[in-house]
């Protein structure tokens, strides 16, 4: 191949994909590849063929568990929030228009060894469990403070200063206990852990609205998902990559990354062929044994367990919901990270009528990872069937500007999108040197409820 491309990207990864989508409709003539014979990369859905494949190969799929084309597991669970990042790219992109999208019917959160539903209404507020008479009139102040406050007018502040005053400070100016903390950093504010609370609250009240805002948009849950399973999302992008002219080549083998004499960037080595451009932007995996770099390329930050396990009945005491994530705060179980849990089903066609695929991820802590996720699987009931991984989360080890090699950061532990959006606005500000600009659309995405 002669020709000479903008930019080469490495993995069809959803990050990567956005990107490719954003950069060919910039007018970049860009050229996606990937070593795999589906999209998606580590965020792809796969059938069932390929989940054995992957996870048990060599063994025969299991006759009762219906047609391969009926399946579509995510290898990476995540929901969009309804008025998140993604759903604004979508929306930006006009993306939108090839995917059909159902609503997640509820978001629970652990506290005191049972499931509460997150409430979706002043009326489910009143009635939940998760606090007391006296404590809700003090999150009721708390929530009319977020939703009334106005950065013009100092007035609506009473005395916070989001920049500067921690979260932790918020907290116990509302007098908020330490459950209500949890369920609110943790369930609303969707933080890791608990290293938010000795930060300034700016981000946690932006987050807080965010959750808030995506609630009220469609009621019941703030979550959606794209029907077929999440592996739609890369492809979507992917699709309109190639509507601008993008190329896509899967199943390509890369031998190496070529630089010049001064360490940049030059092309990619595939089956014998140097296909060359002026920056590759790629996910970590293909960075991981880069021979001809002068420097360290990823850095390991973390590893994250999870369990894809299937279920003939819904979760308990979740209403019998054909969809939920579960929240359970590091707190409650005495970790340093939350467990997740993001159930789909057949209504949203990725597994057969009367099976539901449950997915559990964390932070790995211990030397004994599915002992960690203990706490999330027991909340499932009897599960018929289970995959576990354990993998790790790179992070790039430079910003790429040196030798236009820009690298993104593996898909972390969160049960949404919101860091791998931030992951694509970072990789375009060190790419192009602009921030990403998206557009206001009057367009929004119809989803069912």
């Amino acid at each position: 191949m002669d020709e000479e491309f903008d930019v080469i990207l490495l993995g069809t990864g959803l990050t990567e994909c956005i990107l490719s989508g954003l950069l060919s409709v910039e007018g970049k003539k860009v050229l996606h590849m990937d070593r795999n014979d589906y999209y998606g990369g580590e965020s792809a859905s796969l059938n069932l063929t390929q989940l054995y494949e992957k996870f048990r190969p060599g063994q025969a799929v299991p006759k009762d568990l219906g047609r391969d084309r009926d399946w579509q597991v995510d290898l990476i669970p995540k929901f969009m929030m309804s008025n998140g990042e993604l759903v604004k790219m979508l929306v930006h992109t006009e993306v939108t228009r090839y995917m059909e999208y159902k609503q997640i019917a509820g978001s629970y959160v652990f506290r005191d060894g049972r499931i509460s539903k997150v409430p979706s209404t002043e009326m489910e507020a009143v009635r939940s469990p998760l606090m007391g008479l006296f404590e809700k009139r003090r999150a009721k102040k708390f929530f009319e403070w977020v939703q009334g406050w106005d950065d013009g007018n100092p007035a609506t502040h009473q005395g916070i200063n989001l920049d500067k005053t921690p979260m932790q400070e918020v907290y116990t100016k509302f007098g908020l206990e330490a459950g209500t903390q949890d369920f609110i950093g943790h369930a609303m504010a969707l933080h890791l852990d608990d290293a938010y609370k000795r930060q300034p609250a700016r981000e946690t009240f932006q987050r807080i609205l965010l959750y808030t805002s995506s609630m009220a948009r469609y009621g019941k849950s703030p979550y959606l998902y794209p029907l077929y399973g999440l592996g739609e999302l890369p492809q979507g992008f992917a699709r309109l990559s190639a509507i601008y002219g993008g190329t896509y080549m899967l199943n390509k083998p890369i031998e190496e990354i070529v630089y010049d004499e001064e360490g940049k960037f030059v092309g990619v080595k595939s089956e014998g062929e140097t296909v060359k451009a002026k920056m590759c932007i790629g996910d970590p995996s293909y960075f991981l044994n880069d021979k001809n770099s002068k420097e360290e390329r990823v850095l390991e930050e973390a590893k994250v367990v999870r369990a894809i396990c299937f279920l003939k009945h819904p979760i308990p005491n979740t209403d019998d919901s054909n969809s939920v994530q579960i929240i359970i705060p590091q707190n409650q179980v005495g970790r340093k990270h939350d467990i997740y849990i993001a159930e789909v089903s057949s209504a949203h066609n990725v597994c057969p009528k009367d099976i539901y695929i449950a997915i559990v991820s964390t932070i790995v802590e211990t030397s004994t990872p599915e002992l960690e996720i203990r706490p999330g699987l027991d909340l499932l009931g009897p599960i018929f069937d289970k995959f576990v991984s354990v993998v790790p989360l790179y992070t790039p080890a430079s910003s790429g500007t040196r030798d236009n090699v820009y690298i993104t950061k593996s898909y972390d532990a969160t049960s949404h999108f919101e860091t791998v959006t931030e992951d694509v606005r970072d990789v375009w500000l060190r790419c192009m040197k602009t921030p990403l600009e998206l557009k206001k659309r009057d367009s929004d995405i119809q989803a069912e409820a």
